[in-house]
């Protein structure tokens, strides 16, 4: 569990221009030039992260990794747009300051937001909060993904924020390549899913704004409520297909999560957190659905995408980029969920 991040010093081969950050900043943070406070927080698996303190105000800073990046990786630029889009809507999101395109200022692009007051837990059992408060936390994940989802990304400016349509055509065809550009090894359960999955690619063609990485990890909580005042970690964003977010929130009720700790296994109900089923019906309420046909496809899915994320992630960590010390833990990772994923379909008899 993580309550209170990890924050460093800046990590040998994250450093940047803190001067040129500070010009930067000026115009948009008074009182920058004078000296700003950097720290880099643990984890920012794909983005760097890094606190900025400038006189008692804070600040965070999301930057693009060192190094030769995959394609259509780490859109820092994306992240701001649809934060700042956001902002005045039911979904809660942080102030966003400035965002920086020039790469000559730290090195790569980046952008700067107000940091929010909160807390941000990894563990997915929350063990450190009362019964009430961990079915509180669960749900209030549903409400706010469903309110997500109802945003006009039209009328918000989002129109052209991601292609309409055939979003997990798309999607399967981008992380099949992302992952053979950055496979360490054969994965037969890998290839398995990438034949299956294009072939079970459901009729419904629904277009809204998607989180594209929406779980316990990426939302803070109120310091005190069990209700959430910031959705981070924007960098997946685009128009997509609604039930992907849905389907990854509730990937963790068939994988280890991403520190390790499930909840499949878990007496849920004698911990106050609600099933798999009862998150989908809520979600289903919320949005005025019926059903959800062809579930397994959806959580078989996220599976298959965060694998080939994390493989990327794995990748940069041997190569020396990653944003975070723990990437060459995910060595594994990949595999598992790989193969997760392939005996889910198999035990559903949809192989």
């Amino acid at each position: 569990m993580t309550e209170t991040a990890v924050i460093t010093a800046v990590r040998p081969g994250h450093e940047f221009d803190q001067a040129a950050l500070a010009r930067f900043l000026e115009p948009h943070v008074p009182g920058a030039s004078k000296g700003i406070e950097i720290r880099q927080f643990e984890g920012g698996q794909s983005n760097p992260t890094f606190l900025l303190k400038v006189g008692e105000r804070e600040f965070v800073m999301r930057k693009q990794p060192p190094g030769e990046l995959l394609p259509s990786a780490h859109q820092v630029d994306r992240e701001y747009k649809v934060m700042a889009a956001l902002a005045g809507t039911d979904v809660p999101v942080p102030k966003m300051i400035a965002l920086c395109e020039d790469s000559s200022v730290v090195g790569t692009k980046f952008y700067v937001m107000e940091k929010v007051a909160g807390r941000v837990y990894s563990d997915l059992l929350l063990e450190d909060l009362p019964k009430a408060d961990r079915r509180a936390v669960y749900l209030d994940m549903v409400r706010v993904l469903a309110a997500l989802h109802a945003v006009d990304h039209e009328a918000v400016g989002l129109a052209e924020f991601g292609k309409p349509g055939n979003y997990y055509s798309r999607q399967i065809s981008r992380w099949s390549r992302q992952y053979e550009a950055s496979k360490t090894e054969d994965l037969p359960a890998m290839d398995k899913l990438m034949a299956w999955l294009p072939e079970q690619i459901p009729e419904s063609d629904e277009v809204c704004v998607v989180h594209g990485d929406y779980r316990l990890g990426n939302v803070m909580l109120h310091p005190t409520e069990p209700r959430i005042v910031a959705v981070l970690d924007w960098e997946l964003s685009t128009l997509g297909h609604p039930l992907a977010d849905l389907g990854y929130l509730c990937m963790d009720y068939h994988s280890p999560g991403y520190d390790g700790q499930g909840l499949g296994d878990a007496d849920l109900a004698a911990r106050g957190i609600p099933d798999e089923a009862e998150m989908v019906e809520h979600y289903c309420k919320l949005t005025g659905r019926q059903q959800i046909e062809n579930w397994t496809f959806y959580v078989v899915y996220n599976l298959f995408r965060s694998g080939a994320i994390i493989q990327g992630v794995y990748k940069r960590g041997l190569e020396g980029n990653a944003s975070s010390e723990q990437a060459l833990g995910y060595k594994d990772v990949c595999r598992q969920r790989s193969e997760l994923a392939w005996g889910l379909v198999e035990s559903k008899g949809l192989a």
